[in-house]
């Protein structure tokens, strides 16, 4: 039975290949996102994919705005399933040179965007006692890097603002569930139309996955109750490393993170990009970078935890009754 779905940021990258991905399944989708040009564009990959798309034209920053675009999603689609929180929006600059303006308007969208979409959510599924949330996060949730200081830093946020209202549904006794994916580095339209205040082009840090990857792993966590997924082997080496040897990826990075995130083309004085108005056009799902992966095998094992754990118990069991016999 296709269900009520709900993806900010949908105009574009992951946001624009989850909604695709849940339209694949015939869902009704409320695509929630600023740029006009690239909502069109999102409708007409929905309604192609064999699911029904409602355009909500929003900016996440305004906690009316998003209330307002859930109550025209239940309006028009009827009661919401899923809300998947996605918008972002950050500037590629070092941070003595971002502006306070420009940092709180980064951290608007990318933290409180996902603030008030679970607040909108939760309004709504909260009486039916039924529903899903998706937040979708990043490696940068665990461990920040150079250049990326606002969005690092919202990314952190929303783990732990994640945490506390787990917490407490689990202490209402609530059925809604909420779940955390953890991205690699994506191709999408995000480095050709976010603020830059550096001289050439940004890139994501290599190696580097198709946003058709997160899609798969958002659709997934949506259905499953899992708390958390990472998404990709760079995304598992992130985090584990940040457990592990923080100091050393502090040096590490200092090294080598500039010049991971940047090509060898020139932009000049820098881009003004989207922060605080959509660029004109359709941006689509990809980003310039069209080598990149097309699927993880780590993310199928993940997917799989519990069949692989219970594979190997009956593996360990039956070596330890083999050995037991060759003993007596």
């Amino acid at each position: 039975m296709s269900k009520v779905v709900v993806v900010t940021g949908a105009s574009a990258g992951v946001g624009r290949a989850a909604a695709k991905a849940f339209a694949e399944r015939g869902d009704r989708v409320g695509l929630v996102a600023r740029g006009a040009d690239s909502l069109e564009g999102a409708a007409r990959d929905v309604a192609k994919a064999g699911g029904v798309p409602l355009v909500v034209p929003t900016d996440v920053a305004d906690a009316s705005q998003v209330d307002d675009a859930a109550s025209a999603v239940e309006s028009e689609l009827g009661p919401i399933d899923v809300w998947v929180n996605n918008a972002m929006a950050t500037i590629f600059s070092p941070f003595v040179e971002i502006q306070p303006e420009e940092f709180e308007r980064a951290t608007r969208v990318t933290y409180l965007g996902i603030v008030w979409g679970t607040r909108a959510a939760l309004a709504r599924m909260r009486p039916r006692n039924r529903g899903a949330i998706v937040q979708v996060g990043s490696a940068l949730a665990y461990r920040g890097i150079p250049l990326q200081a606002a969005y690092c830093g919202a990314k952190h946020a929303v783990k732990g603002f994640t945490e506390s209202v787990r917490a407490e549904l689990l202490h209402d006794g609530s059925d809604i569930r909420m779940a955390m994916v953890q991205l690699p580095a994506l191709n999408t339209p995000q480095f050709e139309m976010g603020r830059a205040k550096v001289d050439r082009h940004p890139q994501p840090v290599p190696p580097i996955y198709q946003p058709e990857v997160a899609a798969n792993a958002i659709v997934w966590a949506s259905e499953h109750d899992r708390r958390e997924i990472y998404v990709g082997g760079p995304t598992v080496k992130t985090i584990w490393g940040n457990n592990l040897i923080p100091s050393l990826l502090d040096r590490y990075l200092a090294r080598n993170g500039y010049g991971s995130q940047l090509t060898d083309e020139e932009i000049g004085d820098g881009r003004e990009g989207n922060l605080f108005a959509p660029v004109p056009g359709d941006h689509g799902t990809h980003g310039r970078f069209e080598d990149a992966r097309r699927r993880s095998f780590q993310l199928a094992l993940a997917k799989r935890r519990a069949a692989i754990a219970g594979a190997g118990a009956v593996a360990l069991a039956a070596g330890a009754i083999t050995a037991s016999r060759l003993r007596r």
